[in-house]
């Protein structure tokens, strides 16, 4: 692997502990150059309850890019509506080791926006 994703993963592990530890739902967040994922995982990490990503054809009709902040807006949106039908409404934040700007930063916002607590 390379430098740059060792040192990811290596952020991704200590932040996923600590929610592990304080038992809530989390919100977990995945980048690609052309794709955006976002999964709502059960507080033991074994299951997931729902998830949302650019590559779903009802929410590529409303994008132009997958991966953009705009689109990183939109899964947003529609992961915290998800989340809200399921009766979550608050989250733990698990950005995989990214920093939190940019795409990150965007999906979270709209899904504060939304109505989900971070």
């Amino acid at each position: 692997m390379s430098k740059l994703k060792d040192n990811r993963l290596r952020r991704s592990k200590k932040t996923t502990v600590k929610i592990y530890l304080s038992e809530r739902h989390r919100l977990c967040v995945f980048i690609s150059n052309q794709h955006i994922y976002a999964q709502i995982i059960d507080m033991t990490g074994s299951k997931i309850l729902t998830s949302a990503s650019t590559l779903e054809s009802s929410i590529r009709e409303h994008l132009v890019s997958g991966g953009n902040v705009k689109a990183a807006e939109f899964i947003g949106k529609v992961i915290a509506e998800r989340s809200l039908a399921l009766g979550i409404d608050t989250l733990a934040f698990d950005r995989s080791g990214y920093k939190f700007h940019g795409r990150v930063q965007a999906l979270a916002e709209a899904a504060r926006k939304s109505g989900i607590n971070i």
